[in-house]
């Protein structure tokens, strides 16, 4: 069965889920965003380190992208925006970007609105009333060209490469295949590879920005690290029997299987193609993982060697162990275990059981994450253009 639903938004996209998004649009209003949350636990509350005191058009630009994508986000049917009122990042600075959003967005300002206490209870008012309406909302036949799936690596051990990775990369083939559209990232777990995903590469300008994305990744790295650049991995990875960034870059660019790269997209930038899309975002974890879902990604594969529990708000993450100790390990963490492939379970064999669990999630089957509430929300603001 390969039918799936979503909910159709206002500006094309469908969402495979149907959240209230009560977002804060800088740090100082944090403790708001906690007290909506403890009123209204149905509702997705997303506080965040960031909104003010940043420096450089670049730097404002991706913050304002970051928030307006989550506004974006296809599996938010509503939003609260809490802001302050004097920050960088302000309601009205917001507003212009997400007018087409296609969604009911209510918008409060801690200096506007009472002060923190006033404003919490007008923001869980405002939940509730958005909760109630999105409820009534039905979900319909979704086609395949409307998904985009972001796939992401992180706490990698040697086998991540071999076995996580090979298999994310199988599902993506299959999604390109059925017209769906998959994006990945992290320059700096690429250095390395650039000439080897150039090749892949659907025209050559394209291929010139694979090379200038991971050779800029690389004399970053090199600037900071000096002569200990080669070994830029983690502890957790040398102790999973890593050894170098070549190594991992070689097993993390499988993740986006063998396809045509049909476009490079900045970070958080949605993409305009169809088919496999890179991203020049960073190699961490958690601003990876934001870059992917703000640029569209109703959903995510997510491999892991060493075990990570992290999710992402309102967004399905799909955890894929790299090997059978950490799946047994990580029970209430882990959905997927691809260590089986080096015990004798085919390729393809596990390939169809993720696709059919995909398949499941898009329809509404929550993930370990989602079940346990392991959101992580946190983004780069300074980068690098093309």
């Amino acid at each position: 069965m390969t039918e799936i639903t979503g909910y159709p938004r206002g500006n094309g996209t469908f969402g495979i889920r149907n959240h209230v998004l009560v977002l804060a649009t800088v740090s100082c209003v944090t403790g708001v965003i906690h007290r909506i949350a403890r009123e209204v636990p149905e509702a997705v509350c997303v506080p965040h380190a960031w909104g003010c005191g940043r420096g450089g058009l670049r730097d404002v630009q991706v913050l304002l992208r970051v928030l307006s994508g989550m506004v974006h986000h296809p599996n938010v049917g509503a939003v609260v925006l809490i802001g302050l009122g004097c920050e960088v990042s302000n309601t009205r600075t917001l507003a212009a970007l997400i007018g087409d959003a296609g969604k009911p967005v209510e918008i409060l300002n801690v200096q506007e609105d009472g002060g923190s206490l006033a404003t919490a209870r007008k923001g869980a008012a405002a939940a509730r009333r958005l909760l109630e309406k999105v409820g009534a909302q039905r979900r319909v036949p979704m086609p395949w060209d409307k998904v985009l799936a972001g796939m992401e690596c992180g706490g990698s051990d040697a086998m991540s490469g071999v076995t996580a990775n090979v298999a994310i990369g199988a599902v993506a083939d299959w999604l390109v295949a059925q017209g769906a559209t998959v994006i990945f990232g992290e320059n700096t777990e690429m250095i390395g590879t650039g000439h080897v995903l150039a090749r892949r590469a659907k025209n050559d300008q394209v291929a010139r920005q694979i090379e200038q994305m991971v050779d800029r990744a690389e004399r970053l790295t090199q600037d900071i690290m000096g002569d200990m650049a080669s070994l830029v991995i983690s502890p957790g990875n040398m102790n999973g029997g890593m050894s170098t960034i070549a190594e991992k870059a070689m097993g993390a660019i499988c993740k986006g299987g063998t396809t045509t790269i049909n476009q490079v997209v900045d970070y958080g930038e949605t993409p305009t193609e169809h088919g496999l899309i890179l991203q020049d975002g960073p190699g961490y974890d958690g601003d990876s993982m934001t870059g992917l879902a703000v640029s569209g990604s109703q959903l995510m594969f997510f491999s892991t060697g060493r075990g990570t529990p992290a999710g992402f708000p309102g967004l399905p993450v799909i955890k894929v162990a790299s090997n059978s100790r950490v799946y047994a390990a990580m029970p209430d963490d882990m959905d997927v275990n691809a260590g089986a492939l080096v015990e004798g379970k085919p390729r393809d064999t596990l390939r169809d059981e993720m696709i059919d669990l995909m398949i499941r999630v898009i329809n509404g089957e929550s993930t370990q994450a989602e079940r346990n509430g392991m959101d992580v929300f946190t983004f780069m603001t300074v980068h690098p253009p093309f």
